[in-house]
């Protein structure tokens, strides 16, 4: 899916600690990566001609919300027919996907700890769904 306007938002619950935030932001940017390749950028090429990985090449707005605003936005989203990215408090105590996978098969849509939200789709329709989240300090 290509996006005229692209915007990606990563939502974070607002009582994480510093290392789970970091945590959730790098897995939910991971997926946003992972569903939308056509928003990655070029490779990377220093003067000397060494490469580096290419990055998203839309920026990446980092908010913040309490718990319930997660699981309204989580809610808008699906509402809109975006495809969404979520980490769950669980996921901290797993250490792979397949457990990932299956702490979050374990709890219905509605049950959902939610930490952080991806949201990524056209911008005028992400800034409806993010609506009431804050910009990370």
């Amino acid at each position: 899916m290509t996006f005229e306007h692209p915007k990606i938002v990563i939502l974070l619950r607002d009582d994480l600690l510093g290392w789970q935030e970091y945590n959730v932001t790098a897995f939910l940017a991971g997926a946003v990566t992972a569903a939308y390749p056509e928003l990655v950028g070029d490779t990377y090429r220093d003067a000397d001609g060494r490469e580096y990985l290419p990055m998203l090449g839309t920026p990446v707005m980092v908010m913040v919300a309490d718990g319930g605003r997660l699981a309204t936005i989580r809610s808008r989203a699906d509402s809109r027919g975006l495809s969404i990215g979520i980490y769950t408090a669980d996921l901290f105590a797993t250490g792979n996907d397949v457990d990932n996978r299956a702490a979050v098969a374990a709890a219905a849509t509605e049950k959902l700890d939610l930490v952080g939200v991806a949201v990524a789709g056209e911008r005028r329709v992400v800034d409806k769904v993010v609506k009431g989240a804050k910009l990370h300090p």
